[in-house]
């Protein structure tokens, strides 16, 4: 029962909120930080954490300043980790996602409305401008939101990380910061449309500075960050193995 009645909120706020972003875009109502293309996927995200009655838990959100942008690179095991992204993260913020999410009915028209950000991982050419386009936004005071491991997990646990965010981060000359999504997975696994009553978090790590760092670095940046995501993942673990 719990399945359906959180199904049906996922689609009836999808629904609604895309419906709303998608009208705007059409009667050309304008980008700005706090407008409707911030508002409606903030709200979105709020309104399905509060239907779905999942239990939040955050750490870490007070080492961020609401007014300065970031580039976010956060692990991804499940749908529900863009609830928490956009319910939690201050300011104004886009996601940086795969192509094909916006052939997605009405959800699509959405996500391209609100202006989020398309990467073509096929095309290394296309990919490589969708990471200046990012890298303009966030230039430009907006935050932008990588899940570092490009897709989704199967089975919940980190898997090998892609350099493009950290590139990002550098060429923005911003910080990045860590963002760990803990029990999303048991909530919600890639390839179930069911939802599981299940306690989820979200960490905010200290933010990596990227001042007077190079291409050259990247590598660097990613081992840094990794380390902290696998630290992360190693503490749910031991707190899981005494369950």
């Amino acid at each position: 029962m719990y399945g359906l009645w959180s199904l049906a909120g996922v689609l009836g706020f999808t629904l609604w909120h895309g419906l709303r972003a998608s009208l705007g875009a059409l009667l050309g109502v304008a980008d700005r930080p706090g407008g409707l293309y911030d508002r409606e996927p903030r709200d979105w995200a709020r309104h399905l954490l509060r239907w779905t009655r999942l239990s939040v838990e955050t750490m870490g959100l007070e080492r961020l300043e609401p007014d300065r942008p970031y580039v976010f690179a956060a692990n991804h095991a499940s749908f529900v980790d863009i609830w928490l992204l956009l319910a939690w993260l201050p300011g104004s913020v886009r996601f940086i996602a795969k192509r094909e999410l916006f052939s997605i009915p009405l959800f699509g028209r959405a996500v391209r409305a609100t202006g989020q950000i398309a990467v073509d991982r096929s095309d290394l050419e296309a990919a490589t401008g969708s990471y200046d386009e990012a890298a303009g936004e966030v230039r430009g005071g907006r935050s932008v939101i990588v899940f570092v491991e490009g897709t989704r997990t199967r089975d919940g646990r980190l898997q090998q990380f892609k350099k493009g965010g950290f590139v990002l981060a550098i060429a923005a000359g911003v910080p990045l910061v860590p963002v760990y999504l803990r029990g999303t997975h048991r909530a919600m696994p890639r390839g179930s449309l069911w939802l599981r009553q299940q306690p989820v978090g979200l960490v905010v790590g200290q933010p990596l500075p990227t001042e007077g760092l190079s291409y050259a670095d990247r590598d660097a940046l990613l081992a840094r960050a990794q380390r902290w995501f696998e630290l992360q993942q190693a503490a749910v673990d031991a707190v899981e193995s005494q369950a």
